[in-house]
Formats: structure tokens, sequence, C-alpha cells
């Protein structure tokens, strides 16, 4: 991880109100170096909050038409589990290229790659990158940063979660971010060895974080532990 991001995590864990999330995450633009950044969260009661950097009249033309109906990034990210790239989504249909058409008109961007999170007690929330990067220059990108944007997207989520806790009431055990990343890692289909690598720690201390979060999850093995995090939305792969 580096410096930058490790900053930001810092921040992020500082935000106390919405207004420090959005701004935290509008500063995810210059961080991950893309046109826009994109954090929407529907929680169990309904209630949804989004962080966009789109602009008014996009936004605003979005809502008036409904487009959320036939947005295949929507659509689609609501069928998975897993990140996507948005070339990999359904855009055959008329309507969806009509729209593809003007998104791109409102410098959405014709490159985008979404992270789809389910938080607890049927959260969901979904965490979008888009550019305008031709099509190797953004699978060079993908390929760069998938791991970063996996984390933060959890390290966002996580956060609104906290901040909105007084409305979905939500009992998340408390896991310290290095946890997580080990326990995320570990999800993804990470070795012990890769995992200790990519968080440039030794194998001793990965089990170290491994055996706390365990711990603290009550979990009977790694196996459990992983398991018992992602059902309580403390990670998202």
């Amino acid at each position: 991880m580096n410096r930058r991001l490790e900053a930001f995590i810092e921040r992020l864990s500082a935000a106390a109100t919405l207004d420090d999330l959005t701004d935290e995450i509008r500063a995810l633009r210059d961080l991950f170096e893309v046109e826009h950044v994109v954090y929407h969260s529907v929680n169990s009661t309904g209630q949804q909050y989004g962080i966009l950097t789109y602009s008014d009249a996009w936004v605003e033309r979005y809502l008036e038409q409904d487009y959320a109906r036939i947005d295949p990034v929507v659509q689609g990210c609501f069928r998975r589990f897993h990140p996507v790239d948005w070339k990999n989504l359904d855009w055959s249909g008329k309507a969806q290229r009509e729209f593809l058409g003007e998104a791109i008109a409102a410098a959405v961007g014709r490159q985008g790659f979404s992270v789809p999170i389910r938080g607890p007690n049927g959260q969901f929330a979904l965490f979008t990158v888009s550019d305008s990067r031709t099509d190797r220059d953004w699978e060079l990108y993908t390929e760069t940063h998938v791991r970063d944007l996996i984390l933060v997207a959890h390290y966002v989520n996580q956060k609104a979660l906290e901040i909105e806790r007084g409305t979905d009431h939500v009992p998340v055990k408390s896991l310290s971010p290095r946890e997580v990343d080990a326990l995320t890692l570990l999800a993804m289909g990470y070795s012990r060895a890769q995992a200790a690598e990519s968080l440039a720690i030794s194998e001793h201390t990965l089990r170290v974080y491994i055996e706390s979060a365990r711990f603290k999850l009550g979990a009977a093995n790694t196996t459990h532990a992983v398991a018992r995090a992602l059902t309580q939305g403390l990670l998202v792969v």
C-alpha cells in the first residue's frame, strides 16, 4: 500500500460527518487519477446516500429519466458479488446503448470499474471509478489498481456505516485496518506469503493480525474468520 493511500485511509478514519466523508471521496479522483468517483449506498430501511463527481446536469437528467432502471452498471452489479469492468456488462439493448451515448456525452467516461458491496442487514453499496482512457490504458490501469480500489471501497463503506450507525443500528465488530487488509487479501485468494508481501510485512506479523481478527470474530479458524467478516460486511471482495 503506497503512502498516499495510507494517508487517505488515515484521514478517512478521522471523518466524523457525512460532509467529511464527501470531501474524502471527492479527493479520491486525484489519488486514483481518474475523472470520476462515485459511492452510492442503500441501507436496510431503503434510505439512499450518494457522493459523486458527475456534473449536476447529468445527475438531474439521470434522476429525471429514472435511468437506474436500465443502467447496466446498477442492474449488473446488483446481481454480482465481485468487482466488474463496465466493458463486461450487457450494453446490447437499444435503451442501454442510447443511455451509454448520453453518459459519454455528459463526460461520465467511456471506461468504468465498479465494486458492489453487500453490507450487514441488507445494505447494498456501489463504489465506482470512471475515466476516458483507451481500452488498453484502462486494462493496464485496472490491473495495477484493482487491489487498492477494492480496499478503498471497503474502507469508504465501513466509514459510511459507522457515520450512519444511528439509522442502520449495525452491530459491526471492530477490526483494525491491518486486520481488515489481511482478511481481505485472503478472501481474494492470496496465499499467506502473497498477502504478507502485498502488505510489506512478515508472515509472522500477518499471522498475528489474522489470529487477532479470528479472536475478535469468535471464529474457529481462518476460513471461518473470513466468512464471518464477509457476512458482517467487514470485507468486500
